[in-house]
């Protein structure tokens, strides 16, 4: 038990509890994990410093862009301010990618002992999933990953960390509670929430969201998931690989809407095998919260209505820009978020944003490197660009969907001519003795050369491979430097190395070949 905890013996922890969940629900269930998370990411005896003087920085918001602004900045030897209201970490912490990835490998281990037999092993006495365990699990690793987000660390780093709600109270100032810190600038890293679609009836149910849905501790029978984007997806195979009966509904055709569509198709497959239940094309959607939750909508011209125990919503995500106070001190916003020009600049120039709330690239390395930008623009009156960054992403189902640079689509809406390179898994050794030959890596070049613009690779680690090509597209790696890369052998990683080899090929044109022919000739 932490330490916040242990020193209140006496008290009522009913009460305490509750007070703690009143303000961070996310924390639930709050045992012994939960409340080390809490201990290190929001601690109930933090005391905020008292502020002297001004901040070279004043960082509003804790999650992964404003603690890598805050720490990078108090590392170069900047004054520093870090304000978080909830639990810093921010979401990738504490709902996001850590606690999904966390159930993702349990359920990812569930399916490969079921499927033990098509390696020869037998299972006797069935898999015996216990969702409570898992969730355990969970909880436990995301507590042990806390602690290098925990407010004493930053405060060791010589940073001034305050806890509560921050407004803007003048054009160099910031107020925390009765505390006001001035500053030289100002960074806003607040980020965005899970927000609901306007779906007839969803108000009327108790539904779940990625901020909540980690706080299960007992597995729904069958659960509907609202939006098959990547976190609708994710946790859709993580349900059903768990043993929900799960609904998937989305308004367009298919899953993922936004990736390639082979990708898609393959990843779609995997969704059905493991028995998520599939209403693309969904027309008319409802919830009524009479006797449970029921879900009626109509999928490809036939009419659905679903009992289901549990609710979640996948789509959609708001800005939180609420109770700044941006309108006094000249910040523009919209319902996406704080609007930012290539230097991260707010329309105040003082004033600069990172991360989700400014983003259209919602993930946590591109707030990572969108923190790095904001510390040289801020601090050293810098030049770096947004629009510099080169950022993959990867959709974290089985198998996975990684991409980087152009789609085929974008390409052709620039007018920019490709030629396409795919190397399916089902051709490469390691894939094939694996077990998870279902893939492959496609690879887009400028046309009539081997410069790379583009790439989606769909593997059990895409996400792995994806930073080879990554690294190509950024310094200006072309396919044939690619194709002589030795990787080693057997290994996923050489599909990439074969798209190379695929691209050496079309250099050897006819022309080519009757002249190798006729040297071989004369050198007999």
């Amino acid at each position: 038990m932490s330490d916040v905890f242990a020193r209140v013996e006496r008290a009522d922890m009913s009460v305490i509890e509750d007070s703690i969940l009143d303000t961070l629900p996310q924390a639930a269930p709050l045992d012994e994990f939960n409340q080390a998370l809490v201990s290190n990411t929001h601690p109930q005896d933090w005391v905020n410093p008292t502020p002297s003087g001004r901040y070279n920085l004043v960082v509003i918001g804790a999650g992964t862009a404003g603690l890598v602004t805050a720490a990078g900045a108090a590392g170069l030897g900047a004054r520093v301010a870090l304000i978080e209201r909830s639990m810093l970490g921010g979401d990738c912490l504490n709902v996001g990618c850590v606690p999904s990835k966390g159930v993702i490998s349990a359920a990812r281990v569930a399916h490969t002992v079921e499927n033990a037999r098509d390696f020869g092993i037998k299972v006797t006495g069935g898999v015996e999933i216990d969702f409570s365990a898992v969730m355990q699990r969970m909880r436990r690793l995301r507590a042990r990953i806390s602690d290098n987000d925990s407010a004493q660390r930053f405060r060791d780093l010589g940073i001034d960390v305050f806890l509560g709600d921050a407004s803007f109270s003048g054009s160099d100032s910031v107020q925390v509670g009765d505390q006001t810190l001035k500053f030289k600038r100002a960074v806003i890293a607040t980020g965005a929430r899970a927000a609901a679609p306007a779906v007839p009836g969803l108000d009327g149910v108790a539904y779940l969201t990625n901020e909540t849905v980690f706080s299960l501790t007992e597995l729904p029978a069958r659960l509907a998931v609202i939006g098959a984007g990547p976190i609708g997806c994710e946790l859709a195979q993580v349900f059903a690989r768990l043993r929900s009966e799960v609904l998937l509904v989305e308004s367009e055709h298919g899953i993922l809407p936004r990736e390639d569509r082979m990708a898609a198709e393959i990843v779609q497959k995997s969704l059905l095998s493991d028995g998520v239940k599939l209403l693309c094309c969904g027309r008319h959607l409802n919830v009524v919260g009479h006797d449970g939750i029921r879900l009626q909508v109509e999928s490809h011209e036939h009419g659905y209505d679903e009992r289901v125990d549990k609710l979640l919503i996948a789509v959609g995500r708001a800005p939180n820009v609420e109770g700044l106070n941006l309108e006094t001190v000249g910040v523009d916003f919209d319902k996406k978020g704080v609007k930012v020009n290539d230097r991260l600049q707010t329309s105040n120039p003082r004033i600069f944003a990172a991360g989700d709330v400014c983003s259209r690239f919602q993930f946590t390395h591109a707030a990572d490197f969108m923190a790095r930008i904001v510390i040289q623009n801020a601090l050293f009156r810098g030049r770096a660009k947004a629009r510099s960054l080169i950022i993959p992403w990867c959709t974290y189902t089985s198998p996975e969907i990684a991409h980087v640079g152009l789609y085929e689509e974008e390409a052709q809406e620039q007018g920019l001519e490709i030629d396409t390179y795919t190397q399916e898994l089902a051709e490469v050794d390691r894939a094939i003795l694996d077990g998870e030959d279902d893939g492959f890596v496609k690879i887009h070049t400028k046309k009539g050369t081997d410069q790379i613009v583009g790439a989606t690779i769909v593997a059990h680690s895409a996400g792995d491979m994806i930073g080879e090509i990554t690294l190509a597209l950024k310094h200006g790696l072309g396919l044939k430097q690619v194709a002589s890369t030795i990787h080693p052998y057997p290994t996923q990683a050489e599909a990439i190395r074969k798209v190379g080899d695929l691209y050496n090929r079309t250099r050897l044109t006819p022309f080519v070949k009757t002249l190798f022919r006729k040297w071989l000739s004369w050198t007999r």
